[in-house]
Order: C-alpha cells, then sequence, then structure tokens
C-alpha cells in the first residue's frame, strides 16, 4: 500500500472494519455510546465506550456527510422551535428548524433566547439553504417576528402556541440520526468525559488497552 492510499484507522489496534461499524451504530441510531459498547461486546468485541466516543470524535464526519447525501430534499415550509437544557449547570437554548417532512435542517445551541439568537438562526439557516422558505412556522415567541421582520420579511409566518417540534420529526430515522450528527460535536465538547451516555444498570469499566505499547485504541 503507498503511503497516499493509506488507511485512516492504520495504527489502531481495532481494525477499521470493526471501528466504522461502530461509529456507523452511533450516528445511524439513537444509540448512547455504552449501548453501542454493549452491543459490541455480545459479539465479542471488548472495546470501551470512552474509545468508540474517541472514534466518533476522530472519523464522524464522514458518517455524517453520508447522512447529508442521503436525506431527501428540503420542503419550502419550515418549523421552527427551541428547548431548554442544561449544560454544566447553565442554561442553554437548543434551536431547531425542520422542514414540514420532518428533515432537520439545521440546529444551534446559544445561550439567549431573544431577537439576537433568533436572527442568528434565520442567518444560519439561510446560509446553508442557499433560499427562503414559503413559510416560517414558529411558537408565539415575539424573538421570531422581530427576525423575520430583518432577515426575510417576505416570507409568511405562522405562529401557534404550543407547536411541538419532536411529533414533526417522528417516524423520520434519517432526521433524527442528522440531528444526532449536529448536536453530537456540541455534546462532546460540552461533556467530554461522556457522562451523558451513562446507561442505566450498566457496569462495565473503561478498558484502556495498548497504551503501554503507543498503540492507540
Amino acid at each position: 500500500m503507498t503511503p497516499s492510499a493509506k488507511s485512516p484507522y492504520a495504527g489502531y489496534r481495532f481494525p477499521g472494519e470493526i471501528i466504522s461499524h461502530a461509529v456507523w451504530l452511533y450516528f445511524r441510531f439513537p444509540l448512547s455510546l455504552r449501548m453501542v459498547e454493549e452491543m459490541l461486546a455480545a459479539r465479542g468485541i471488548d472495546v470501551s465506550h470512552e474509545t468508540v466516543r474517541q472514534w466518533a470524535r476522530k472519523f464522524g464526519q464522514a458518517f455524517a456527510n453520508q447522512i447529508r447525501r442521503r436525506l431527501p430534499g428540503v420542503g419550502d415550509k419550515w418549523h421552527l422551535d427551541e428547548v431548554c437544557l442544561m449544560i454544566r449547570g447553565k442554561k442553554h437554548w437548543l434551536w431547531r428548524a425542520v422542514d414540514q417532512d420532518g428533515v432537520v435542517l439545521d440546529v444551534l445551541v446559544q445561550s439567549r433566547r431573544d431577537k439576537k439568537a433568533a436572527k442568528r438562526l434565520l442567518r444560519k439557516l439561510l446560509k446553508r439553504q442557499t433560499r427562503v422558505p414559503r413559510v416560517m412556522i414558529t411558537d408565539k415567541l415575539a424573538s421570531y417576528s422581530a427576525a423575520k421582520g430583518e432577515v426575510m420579511p417576505s416570507v409568511e409566518h405562522r405562529r401557534h402556541k404550543g407547536l411541538v417540534w419532536g411529533h414533526r420529526c417522528q417516524g423520520s430515522s434519517l432526521a433524527a440520526a442528522f440531528l444526532r450528527v449536529c448536536w453530537a460535536g456540541r455534546r462532546l465538547r460540552a461533556n467530554p468525559r461522556g457522562v451523558r451516555h451513562r446507561a442505566r444498570g450498566s457496569s462495565r469499566h473503561n478498558l484502556v488497552v495498548g497504551r503501554s505499547t503507543g498503540a492507540r485504541p
């Protein structure tokens, strides 16, 4: 094998087939790191969830690109909303957008829930989608109207009380997978030890193998 064709998995203790399968499982299905660890263990592959996390950070982008390529075309009706979450004890807002078919358009984590944050989301959407929607549907947060008036004033805006974003995405596994891809990087940066992925009843320990020889996981 020539240096130019060197495998991206060269130097790792596990074969590329195992690494790629673990990363694919994590990004393609709603599985935690420990679930992937246990699924591999059931097949006789002894690898820790921390190792899976490192693989996901290293090789996840290629799988993210595959998922994006397989997503259907974006619709002209965009549903936007925001949900509160805690990161290291501080309140943040996960701003989200999907189309009428449940395809995830983008997600954005911000510490604010105001006009400035809404404008940032809309501008990010326009830059990514390169076109405006026919209709924008949101909850009754006033920040959406203020931001829309400056970013895309010609778009029809419908406001509904209690808009439930999650129901719009149910039944779309590709959209759910894309949300995991978008959120995975932020989640891992905010929680590098993978605490959010602890599964109930799991007592498996992190296995550190090959460090004395300088081999990577």
